[in-house]
């Protein structure tokens, strides 16, 4: 069966839909919170696994109606979560249990959908959607990746100067607080240089990053006190571990060789892993594709191809269960083994862990 495009519609619903139930949810609790936790948590996965993969559609189509997508989802981003704030850590009636569920599929949304609208965001070329992009990092205090994610991943992406880039054998605890340092400091020392080269950029971006990660924390005070500051921050910190994940599985042991003159190989198809599953494709924006993303920044999500499995690593999961693998460590190294030996050979396949 030869597949077919997703439309934007298919988008729209699949990424918008658990903000009408996360808000019933917070406001209801019960069958309401329930039904956004098993939407982000089970039903994913299920579709993914019944439904045939998608093609991507033609560059350039349905463009102007995706920025529409990007910019409604950045904003429920925006909007969701001093709610969440109130309705977990503050006087909203829900029932302990209620406020962990919530938790959970607040962070679970904000981290599959609210991430890959604001990574979109940041590649865009008008001023106001990057911002809108960056301010969602913020948000969720993680600003510094508006500029690492551009000016360190894009451009080291495979090789040892990219704290995002895991290595075989790397477990992803590891990974994470490799990646959160290095991302930070590097994006700081790439910012900083442009600056030094005299460009007239404006103020440091890094300013924007700290002052709105301070002024978010105390909203999440100013909601609800100490709890409402530590649920602001928890919330922050669920949804970095997921983009911190999406980055170890999607180019875990994929590494980039040096050419004769000392300079990386161009970036290529298979330096991405990718996944085929059509639904977790649409709630996230077509983040899966990774592959064509590192090859065309700027193409809209839309248009994104699937590039054919001889062409580029594919896994055999939809992206949120290879992420849930990624959590233990042994698991993931065992089940990703066999996949990348075909990319890296047997020996880069192998790791020391025990």
């Amino acid at each position: 069966m030869q597949a077919k495009p997703l439309p934007l519609a298919a988008f729209a619903v699949a990424s918008l839909l658990p903000l009408p139930l996360l808000a019933l949810g917070l406001a209801f609790g019960g069958a309401w919170l329930w039904t956004a936790f098993l939407y982000m948590a089970v039903l994913t996965v299920l579709l993914d696994q019944i439904i045939p993969l998608t093609a991507g559609a033609p560059d350039r189509s349905e463009f102007p109606a995706a920025d529409i997508l990007l910019v409604s989802v950045g904003l429920g981003a925006l909007a969701v979560l001093p709610v969440a704030v109130w309705a977990i850590a503050g006087d909203s009636g829900l029932g302990p249990g209620e406020r962990v569920l919530a938790f959970f599929a607040v962070g679970f949304w904000l981290g599959q959908v609210g991430h890959p609208a604001a990574h979109e965001l940041i590649h865009r070329p008008r001023r106001e959607l990057f911002r809108l992009g960056a301010a969602v990092y913020v948000a969720i205090l993680f600003g510094q990746h508006a500029s690492a994610h551009r000016l360190v991943h894009d451009r080291h992406v495979g090789s040892a100067e990219d704290p995002n880039s895991a290595r075989a054998g790397e477990g992803f605890y590891r990974f994470a607080l490799r990646a959160w340092r290095g991302s930070f400091v590097q994006g700081l020392q790439a910012e900083t240089a442009l600056r030094d080269r005299g460009r007239p950029l404006g103020p440091h971006p890094y300013a924007f990053y700290l002052a709105g990660g301070l002024a978010a924390l105390a909203l999440g005070a100013a909601i609800a006190g100490i709890p409402g500051l530590m649920v602001w921050a928890g919330l922050g910190l669920h949804a970095q571990s997921q983009i911190l994940l999406s980055d170890y599985v999607q180019h875990y042991g994929l590494t980039r060789a040096r050419q004769p003159d000392g300079r990386l190989e161009p970036v290529d198809l298979r330096h991405s892993w990718n996944t085929a599953h059509w639904f977790s494709s649409a709630m996230m924006l077509n983040a899966p594709r990774h592959s064509d993303h590192h090859a065309h920044p700027s193409r809209p999500f839309p248009a994104l191809r699937l590039p054919a499995q001889a062409e580029a690593p594919r896994l055999p999961w939809p992206l949120p269960l290879a992420c849930a693998l990624a959590l233990s460590p042994r698991l993931w190294r065992r089940a990703i083994r066999p996949h990348l030996a075909r990319w890296q050979g047997t020996a880069a396949a192998q790791d020391t862990a025990p």
